[in-house]
């Protein structure tokens, strides 16, 4: 009889043990993907990109229609397993759906580790780049913690009631969409990127071994050949420019992020018919940059309102230029088409797609360095005619940081109250008092 009574003193001392092995399996295992899923809704033009670099790597071109819906549907689903893993919600559907995922997630990035088709998995996003080796050991690891909870998960309470852990789900969905939606329609609400505002854009002439980072396509009598820029043959003598290509640089030369002035600095490669032109735009006091990563793939319905920005920033001193990914032959075919009355040079489309999302996008520098940038269509047309705004202010009716910060708050409270609603009555019965047992007499024992 001691003997049992000891056992059982044991193992109630020893009871906390799981219940707090299984809270922390879920803060970690639901963090990374809550994570996860919101470095994706806060950028889904990085997410866009980086499911067509899978797809187009794969060879299932015909998915390339999907990607967009997957950019704001992943991310949604990744930041809403996250939370009610955290929160201890559908104890047996969650963890059964996390390693569903797993099962897809860790053979394709132990192919991506060992062919390195994909230089990063993009799994969160720009927020934090991992090798593809790290990718796999963390996609393992994650695997080992959702298997725990797979086995362990039932036995602990959640934060919330069954009753209420759809609103749960609810929320955080929504949270992740409308994040997503600022992302994509105006500018992501955190910009992760290297040309973030405040950040001095310089001449490409001024990068160290700037030679060896494109080469520049002649042809001549039918015949095509490259050239460095250094030696790019004179076009008196036959030579016509095609095209240029990038060449990855090699790790060991100076990085292109540098310090200038104690601000921090980019160098953006513009080019005009394959020659330099970065000193010509970034020098003057103000300019307006419109920005076409894939120029093919604009509307031309964009145009209207192209050219009516374009005269609104002239008219203030403001110069123009027009920045695009594409041949020559595509230039003039859009300057036909818009009748465009702006310079359009190029540049490549990595880099356009860095400094700005959005196609078309718009980038406002002032003094060489970015005051402001968001997309062509979330400009509304009656601020051009406000006498009151000016290109530098046209960006102040959007704040990302107050944004955000109040996306996190309606979310934050709205959750605190869901959950004060739902356990009420459970402090409640804790705070009064128990009620003594009695025998079948009616005796207190």
């Amino acid at each position: 009889m001691r003997s049992s009574s000891m056992t059982k003193e044991k193992e109630n001392k020893y009871a906390w043990v799981v219940p707090t092995m299984v809270w922390l399996m879920r803060i970690v295992v639901g963090a990374v993907f809550a994570f996860s899923g919101l470095a994706k809704a806060i950028d889904p033009w990085g997410s866009f990109y980086k499911f067509n670099e899978y797809v187009l790597t794969l060879g299932w071109d015909s998915l390339q229609g999907v990607t967009l819906v997957a950019a704001f549907v992943v991310p949604a689903v990744e930041f809403t397993l996250g939370v009610l893993t955290m929160v201890g919600a559908y104890r047996r559907v969650i963890p059964a759906l996390l390693l569903l995922m797993m099962l897809v997630m860790l053979p394709l990035t132990l192919w991506l580790a060992v062919s390195d088709a994909v230089p990063d998995c993009g799994c969160f996003g720009d927020a934090l780049v991992l090798s593809n080796w790290a990718t796999f050991g963390k996609n393992v690891a994650l695997t080992l913690g959702i298997v725990f909870l797979l086995i362990l998960n039932r036995q602990t309470p959640g934060l919330y009631g069954p009753i209420v852990q759809w609103l749960v789900a609810a929320l955080s969905c929504a949270l992740a969409l409308v994040i997503a939606y600022h992302g994509y329609f105006t500018q992501p609400l955190v910009d992760f990127r290297p040309y973030k505002v405040g950040t001095r854009l310089t001449a490409a002439a001024s990068r160290p071994g700037q030679d060896s980072d494109y080469l520049f396509i002649y042809a001549k009598d039918g015949e095509e050949r490259e050239f460095t820029i250094d030696s790019i043959p004179d076009e008196e003598d036959g030579w016509t420019f095609v095209d240029r290509r990038p060449v990855k640089r090699d790790k060991s030369q100076e990085s292109s992020v540098v310090a200038f002035d104690n601000v921090i600095a980019h160098q953006l490669p513009i080019f005009n018919e394959g020659v330099d032109v970065s000193d010509e735009v970034l020098m003057s006091k103000n300019q307006l940059l419109l920005l076409f990563p894939d120029v093919q793939d604009v509307s031309i319905a964009h145009t209207f309102m192209i050219n009516e920005l374009t005269e609104y920033a002239q008219k203030q001193g403001v110069d123009v230029y027009g920045i695009c990914s594409a041949s020559e032959k595509q230039i003039a075919e859009w300057k036909d088409i818009t009748m465009a009355e702006y310079p359009i040079f190029s540049a490549d489309d990595s880099e356009l797609k860095m400094l700005a999302r959005g196609n078309p996008a718009v980038v406002y520098v002032s003094d060489g360095v970015v005051r402001w940038k968001r997309t062509l269509g979330s400009i509304e047309d009656d601020r051009l005619h406000d006498t009151n705004v000016t290109v530098a202010t046209l960006n102040d009716d959007y704040d990302a940081g107050a944004i955000l910060g109040r996306l996190f708050s309606v979310y934050g409270l709205l959750m605190l109250a869901l959950l004060l609603v739902n356990r009420t009555h459970v402090v409640i019965g804790h705070l009064l008092p128990k009620k003594k047992p009695v025998d079948e007499d009616g005796y207190i024992d």
